[in-house]
Parts: structure tokens; C-alpha cells; sequence
């Protein structure tokens, strides 16, 4: 059955405001030019938009109602499994939304007055909550908004790069952020932990999770492709200068990456730059790659 002719015209109007948008920014879009361009009239489509304003609010809508969503479903889980579903739930949505996302990027102040940018800041209050975790350290508060936040802007940034990988690069990004240990107290430098001795990080670009050609991640156990969620791989690289074993907060956080789940050995493992071995050392599990005695 055909749609109703109103809500046929009403979309047609939000796919051309879009397309207008992007291509030349909001502010220099007028209603005159949408409605040339879809051979209306202006009244037509302040019939359906009492403002330009009310256009961008509606172009919002279906990306704040998936966040709320993906949110929702994320609280129902227990944490730490909570902490990854929020990351993954909000970067899937922004992915699926990058068109209107590129547009409020650029004017998301003009939604201040309503009460949809009210809605987005209280959703991000939420992510921030559930990503850093009950009874976080003021630390843990700020590496979980620096995490959700550093998913939006790459993929703006990069509008040409396909979904797939970004969102293992973001992932991937996200994980590395939220398992490094943290930073002495007195240290203010960017790269003082990385120049200590056995602290060398990766030589590779990013650290320890390489790209497979095309773009795809994948993580590989016992000469199998594993597909998880962030789609991501050690590298086959050894780390130069592994450290011999892991701090409290990175044995913390490797318990919790493997109890949600979500993230293999072999990932969290080179996450976090040690060896297979002395991350099952700490995960109070048994190897399957040793024999038992």
C-alpha cells in the first residue's frame, strides 16, 4: 500500500534539506532553495516545517531515538559487558546516521534552544556513565567520556572511509585508551611512561592492532579467523620491550574485557602489550594452548 501523499512529501522535504546541508552548509541553505528544488513552494513546506530550525530537528530525531536505544539496551547488561555494548551501540548509531551526523556537527548550537540538544547532552551524560563503570575513580570518569567522545569526530573527519574500518580503528582506539594503566603522579609529559625502560610501546602505527588489507580486522586463534565485535587482530609483530607482568588497573581491566566477553585472548592480550602467557596468568583461567599436568 502507497504511503499517504503528506508523509511522502514530508520525507522527500528531509532528504533534500540533507542533501542541500551537506553539500553547502545549513546556514546558507534557505527554504526557497528546498523547495525549488523539489518544485514546491515555500508554504508548501512551511506547511510540513513551521521553520528551518524544525528541519534540523527532525533530521536529529532518528539518530537521538537509536542512541536512546542503543543506551537502553546497554543498561540491561551487567557491567563490565555494559561498558563495551555502550561503546559499540553508540558508534554503530553514528555510523548509520554519518549524513545527519556531518550536519549537526557543524550546527549543533542552533539545537540549544529546544529540547533535543537537552535529549543528546543527557544521553551523553548516560554513555559516560556507563562506559566509565559504578563507583568510578575521577580518572576512570575521564578516560570513559574521552572514549565516547573520540568516536564522533574521526567520522566526520573521514567521510570517505568505509564504515568497516573506521569502526575498527575507533574500537580498536577505545579499547587501547581504556586499558592503559594510569600515568604517575608528577608526570605531565606526552611519551615520559613510553621512554622508560621496557616501556616502549609498539613501533607499528597505533600500537599493536594491524589492519588487514581492504581494510577488514580480524583476530586469528589457532590459525582460524575469529570475527569479534570490534573486528580487530593482533599484530604479528612482537612488541619491543614487553613488560614482564601487568599493573592492578591493567589486570582490572583485562578481567573485565575478557569477562564481557566481547574481546579474545589474543586482543586483550595485545591491547594491553604483553604475551598470551602473562595475560593468562592473571585472568585466573587456564590456557588451552598448554597441556594440562
Amino acid at each position: 500500500m502507497d504511503r499517504p501523499p503528506a508523509l511522502d512529501t514530508r520525507s522527500r522535504i528531509l532528504r533534500t534539506a540533507l542533501d542541500l546541508f551537506g553539500a553547502q552548509g545549513y546556514q546558507r541553505t534557505s527554504l526557497r532553495q528546498i523547495a525549488d528544488r523539489l518544485g514546491l513552494t515555500k508554504a508548501g513546506i512551511l506547511y510540513h516545517f513551521p521553520s528551518k530550525e524544525h528541519l534540523l530537528v527532525a533530521l536529529a530525531e532518528p539518530l537521538v531515538s537509536d542512541l536512546e536505544a542503543a543506551l537502553e539496551r546497554a543498561a540491561q547488561l551487567p557491567w563490565p559487558a555494559a561498558r563495551w555494548a555502550a561503546l559499540e551501540g553508540w558508534l554503530d548509531t553514528l555510523l548509520r546516521h554519518r549524513r545527519p551526523l556531518g550536519t549537526l556537527y557543524h550546527d549543533m548550537t542552533l539545537l540549544a534552544r529546544g529540547s533535543t540538544y537537552a535529549r543528546i547532552m543527557r544521553l551523553a551524560t548516560r554513555a559516560y556513565d556507563l562506559v566509565a563503570g559504578p563507583g568510578a575513580t575521577r580518572l576512570e570518569r575521564i578516560r570513559a567520556i574521552q572514549a565516547t567522545g573520540m568516536l564522533g569526530d574521526p567520522i566526520v573527519f573521514y567521510a570517505d572511509v568505509p564504515d568497516d574500518e573506521l569502526r575498527a580503528a575507533l574500537l580498536d582506539g577505545a579499547v587501547r585508551l581504556l586499558s592503559e594503566p594510569a600515568p604517575r603522579a608528577g608526570t605531565d609529559r606526552i611519551g615520559e611512561r613510553a621512554a622508560e625502560p621496557g616501556g616502549e610501546r609498539s613501533a607499528e602505527p597505533g600500537g599493536g592492532m594491524a589492519a588487514e588489507p581492504g581494510g577488514g580486522m580480524a583476530a586469528e586463534r589457532g590459525g582460524e579467523r575469529q570475527s569479534g565485535p570490534e573486528r580487530v587482530r593482533p599484530s604479528r609483530r612482537r612488541r619491543a620491550g614487553r613488560p614482564p607482568g601487568l599493573s592492578a588497573e591493567q589486570v582490572r581491566t583485562a578481567r573485565a574485557m575478557h569477562g564481557a566477553g566481547l574481546h579474545t585472548v589474543d586482543q586483550i592480550a595485545a591491547s594491553l602489550g604483553v604475551s598470551r602467557a602473562t595475560l593468562y596468568r592473571h585472568l585466573r583461567v587456564a590456557d588451552p594452548a598448554q597441556p594440562e599436568r
